[in-house]
């Protein structure tokens, strides 16, 4: 993998909707300045299920893929739940974006409203467009018992709405460029990309900074299936409330598909197997079988029972 050093306008990069997830502060300074882009598109996104709620006030914030350009390899940095900044406000995940040959990351803020995120499905309410894990009224947080995990905490804020996910939607990772989700901000995406933003809190970024640390977590050493899909807590990658990740759907059954092929050269191969020990011409025929004494002909019925055996134990 390459990092590409790009040097655009801000005219060019406000076309690219670059900026239209950062804070408003940092969109300017982003927009003048050399951006690192990753030639490469990010790896899909593991499945994984969610760890149970640690308490009351606690939201959800998904896992992505980020980007070490030190040992140029992409690391997962596993889902977890957090504190916002204060009561009121809502995180809007980041997301890599297709630009000028290359894939940018988009960071995530907080705000009173969730803004665009690319359009990648990352689950738990976040199905690509909006949030529907939960709501704020009157400063407490309500969840919705259909997309999150309250196992083991008390909440009493919960309600119930179904949430239609779009199968045709996989574990794609990023917006733009092929094979990416291809969506676009709407009228009001803009707008709230206006709106005033908060950077991740301290305890999101001990996430990112922990799951860097941890080789295991790089494409590299797990081909893209994390051992750590996400935590309960941030910074916390052993232990308790720990879920591990699995492949991607596409993955999987490619995966399948490719057991499904090995077994079925295997059925055949017992089924040659069968046939060249009923048709060897060195066995006695059935005729001259049965003047054979009887263990000789004990032993020609073990020998025809143990080559389907052979069989599956070599499936095995």
């Amino acid at each position: 993998m390459k990092t590409l050093q790009m040097t655009v306008s801000c005219a060019a990069m406000a076309t690219a909707l670059v900026c239209t997830t950062v804070l408003p502060a940092l969109a300017q300074e982003a927009a003048c300045a050399p951006v690192d882009a990753v030639e490469t598109a990010p790896p899909p996104l593991p499945t994984y299920d969610q760890p149970p709620v640690p308490g009351p006030g606690y939201l959800w914030s998904p896992g992505n893929w980020s980007w070490d350009e030190e040992r140029a390899d992409y690391y997962w940095v596993p889902g977890t739940w957090v504190e916002p900044p204060r009561p009121g406000l809502l995180w809007t995940p980041g997301y890599w974006g297709a630009f000028a040959g290359g894939f940018i990351f988009h960071p995530g803020y907080w705000g009173d409203r969730v803004g665009f995120y690319g359009g990648i499905n990352y689950g738990f309410g976040y199905g690509g467009v909006g949030y529907e894990g939960g709501r704020w009224d009157h400063g407490q947080f309500f969840y919705n018992r259909i997309v999150n995990n309250l196992q083991g905490a008390r909440i009493t804020n919960v309600y119930e709405k179904n949430v239609t996910i779009n199968q045709t939607i996989n574990n794609v990772s990023y917006n733009g460029g092929k094979g990416g989700i291809e969506v676009r901000p709407t009228a009001e995406d803009r707008t709230i990309a206006k709106e005033q933003h908060f950077a991740p809190t301290p305890q999101q970024r001990k996430q990112v900074e922990t799951a860097s640390q941890d080789p295991s977590l790089f494409k590299r050493a797990n081909n893209g299936v994390p051992a750590v899909g996400a935590t309960a807590r941030p910074g916390e990658l052993k232990g308790p409330g720990v879920v591990n990740a699995r492949p991607a759907a596409g993955e999987r059954g490619r995966g399948l598909r490719r057991r499904s092929r090995l077994t079925h050269s295997r059925s055949r191969a017992r089924r040659s197997l069968r046939l060249m020990l009923f048709s060897r011409t060195d066995l006695p025929s059935r005729r001259s079988a049965q003047r054979l004494p009887r263990r000789g002909l004990n032993r020609g019925r073990k020998l025809s029972r143990q080559g389907p055996q052979f069989g599956r134990t070599g499936q095995r």
